[in-house]
């Protein structure tokens, strides 16, 4: 049976994905910084160790 009175509020829910989405690419995003950071650093130390 289909629920009787007030439609369920989505748009709280709707605001609540976004935020999480947000978060969720934030943190992704310094995973990849920090890798390329870090493979730099390698790289660079690599370089001064051939010459």
């Amino acid at each position: 049976m289909a629920k009787q009175g007030k439609e369920k509020n989505t748009n709280n829910k709707a605001k609540h994905t976004k935020l999480i989405n947000q978060k969720k690419n934030k943190k992704k995003s310094q995973v990849e910084e920090r890798k390329a950071r870090l493979k730099a650093i390698v790289q660079k130390s690599k370089d001064s160790k051939s010459e």
